[in-house]
This record gives C-alpha cells, sequence and structure tokens, in this order.
C-alpha cells in the first residue's frame, strides 16, 4: 500500500525542551499503525506535532502535500481528525450538539443527517442519548462520542491518543472492535497511541516503538507482538 502519511526528521519542542529527535515513520493508506513506549516516551507529543499544536522542525507529508507548519485547522481540513486523550469533549452540550459542532462549517444539512446516521450505525448508544449532556455519560460514552465527532469529519486518517484510558475492559474490546470496523469499512487510516501494547498490537498492522523521543524499533505488528526480548525491554508485558 502507499504511504498516506511520511514523517521524516521530526523534532518537537516545548519552550527550549526538545522532546522529539529526528523521528520518522511511514503509515500505509488504509492501514493501522500504533505507536508504543512507556510514559514519556513521546507518544502523545507525536500526534500533537502533526497537528502543529506544538513547535516542531522537520518534514510531513500528506498524501504527498507537505503539511508540516500549517495552521491546525488547515490540518483538519484536509480530513486529519484528531483524538485527544481525555476525550475532549464539551461537557455542557448535548451528544448532538457536540457531534454537530464537527459539521458546523458544511451547508448541506440532509448531508448531516446522513453523517449522523452512518455514526449512529457504529454507536447505537448515542443515539439513546442524542439530548443528554455530554458530561453526564459514562467514561466509556464520552469516548465514543469523542470518536464519533472525528467521524463526522470524514476523515482520512484518525489519530488516537490512549482511547483504551480509565475505561472497564469490556468496554475497551468494544470500542477496538468498532475502530476495526471503521478502519475495514470507511477505509479510514488510523495512527493509534496506546498504553495497552497487546490491544494496540492485536489492533495494528504495523508498530514503532518509541523511547526518550527517538525510533528505537519498527515491525510488523505480529513480528513486535511475537518477540519476547522487545517486549520485556520496551513494552513492560
Amino acid at each position: 500500500m502507499a504511504a498516506l502519511l511520511e514523517v521524516k526528521g521530526l523534532k518537537a519542542f516545548y519552550a527550549k525542551t526538545q522532546v522529539l529527535y529526528d523521528i520518522g515513520f511511514d503509515l500505509a493508506e488504509g492501514g493501522i499503525t500504533t505507536l508504543l513506549g512507556a510514559n514519556g516516551a513521546g507518544k502523545t507529543t507525536t500526534l500533537r506535532a502533526l497537528c502543529n499544536m506544538v513547535r516542531t522542525e522537520g518534514s510531513v507529508r500528506f498524501d504527498g502535500k507537505e503539511i508540516a507548519g500549517q495552521p491546525t485547522e488547515e490540518i483538519v481540513r484536509q480530513r486529519i481528525a484528531h483524538v485527544p486523550e481525555g476525550r475532549g469533549t464539551f461537557t455542557t452540550l448535548t451528544v448532538e450538539e457536540n457531534l454537530r459542532i464537527a459539521a458546523y462549517t458544511r451547508k448541506d444539512k440532509q448531508a448531516v443527517k446522513v453523517e449522523l446516521d452512518r455514526v449512529f450505525a457504529y454507536f447505537p448508544r448515542l443515539k439513546e442519548r442524542l439530548q443528554q449532556q455530554a458530561g453526564t455519560l459514562s467514561g466509556g460514552e464520552q469516548q465514543m462520542l469523542a470518536i464519533a465527532r472525528a467521524l463526522m469529519l470524514k476523515p482520512r486518517l484518525m489519530l488516537l491518543d490512549e482511547p483504551s484510558f480509565g475505561l472497564a475492559p469490556l468496554i475497551v474490546v468494544e470500542i477496538f472492535k468498532i475502530l476495526k470496523r471503521i478502519n475495514q469499512e470507511e477505509k479510514v487510516s488510523i495512527l493509534l497511541v496506546e498504553q495497552n501494547a497487546a490491544l494496540a498490537l492485536n489492533l495494528a498492522d504495523y508498530a514503532y516503538v518509541l523511547e526518550t523521543g527517538r525510533v528505537v524499533m519498527a515491525d510488523r505488528a505480529d513480528v513486535v507482538k511475537n518477540d519476547e526480548n522487545i517486549r520485556k525491554s520496551y513494552l513492560g508485558y
């Protein structure tokens, strides 16, 4: 498969402190790639760097075009959706209002309705809670809402940061099954940051392992999953 996202020599900084050092990786169109590593390895910062939410240097090419340095809103317009850690839902708004915010620039009301129906096919629980305030949803439902809101953008690439964080195991399994469906049925490419390495490797096609802001290992997800030395050295299981 052709590369949809190509990252080369990516550096990132918080004020004067450098936290990413020449990160490089590719993400195949239609594929699922995961970034793994311990807390503080630079995984979340990498997602933020791709969206120009931190100061960066280096090259980020999306669908063959350089996007490094573009404003975050312009990157979103190119159908790159970011689901941040902590979900980022508007807790005082209803489920419906959260979803419609993602489509606020679209004039075709019928098309928005079609998108809502498509989202509810993946997340029927959200349809049941359409007029409920987002802040009163369970943690799992809020995570579903965050992913659903990203889907309203009709993304080509979805950046997911710790979607399992703080959720019960059964809910996590349900959400990861939905992500697999979205990838297969909608052809949405996914870049996944996930602390649960075993879970991420079961979902992903390819994996990059980060340590202190550097890529220290890259291979097919099944290879990483079955390499005991890699698991013990970098993934902690």
